[in-house]
């Protein structure tokens, strides 16, 4: 679905302040893949990303969609096809418009070229979609999104992203500013809205734990490029310690010492 070919990023290149973010990375994303990330603090994890949606251009390398080279295509044309939901709740809404306004505006992008308007029965399908939330959400419809916490604001935020139905999702460590009870909302909705839409997901985390707990395939990340890419069988008996292992014999080093990552 999404083929990324020798992919390299350099900043700031040619300067004293040169820095190569990502090294030559291959990555073959297929149709129906949830594929989580894990890495340190500047493994390249939200880089890749920002390469994906657009956001940034390569140094080196292509990316395609389907076959089709997107490599010089900016972020706003990718996002009729690209969703991306960040780790700031207030990233993903539009502060100054109403619930439904913002609803409305994202269901759209999965109507290309068909004009839809919102009337009292569009309402009424944005409440189902809400009641699903749990909470209370179906009932705030005129409200401006301001008013709504950050949990709500990211949950909205998801919903609206499976509304518009892009070819690829990327979570961008969408619960890591929340506290645990919305965390574990978020998630359990991710994986259901996944499951249930069989939606392509790229998920970066923090926490191996988690990468290693859902989707169907894991990468791991460091200094730039992908060291490790599991899936199947083998993603299914890994644990924490085993990857950790792995990232010791492959880069001869202790990880980084991060109590998020390792827990």
């Amino acid at each position: 679905m999404i083929r990324l070919e020798k992919i390299s990023k350099i900043f700031n290149e040619g300067t004293p302040d040169e820095n190569q973010a990502i090294t030559d990375v291959d990555l073959h994303v297929k149709e129906g893949d949830f594929i989580t990330i894990i890495g340190s603090n500047g493994a390249g994890k939200t880089t890749l990303f920002n390469l994906i949606s657009g956001n940034l251009l390569p140094s080196e390398g292509r990316i395609l969609v389907n076959d089709i080279d997107i490599t010089k295509v900016p972020e706003y044309k990718r996002a009729k096809y690209i969703g991306r939901i960040f780790q700031d709740p207030m990233m993903g809404t539009a502060s100054n418009m109403s619930l439904e306004d913002n609803m409305m505006v994202c269901y759209r992008k999965g109507f290309k070229g068909l004009k839809i308007s919102l009337n009292n029965q569009m309402r009424e399908f944005f409440k189902e979609k809400l009641v699903r939330l749990d909470m209370g959400l179906e009932d705030r419809l005129k409200e401006n999104v301001l008013r709504l916490s950050g949990g709500q604001r990211q949950a909205l935020t998801l919903l609206m992203m499976v509304l518009s139905e892009p070819d690829l999702i990327l979570l961008d460590e969408h619960t890591a500013a929340l506290d645990p009870k919305n965390a574990r909302l978020i998630l359990k909705l991710t994986r259901e809205y996944i499951e249930e839409y069989k939606l392509t997901t790229m998920m970066v985390t923090h926490n191996m734990a988690q990468a290693i707990e859902f989707g169907n395939r894991i990468i791991m990340m460091d200094k730039g490029e992908i060291i490790l890419d599991i899936s199947g069988e083998e993603k299914k008996k890994l644990t924490v310690e085993k990857l950790v292992d792995k990232f010791h014999k492959i880069r001869h080093q202790e990880l980084q010492n991060d109590e998020v990552l390792l827990s």
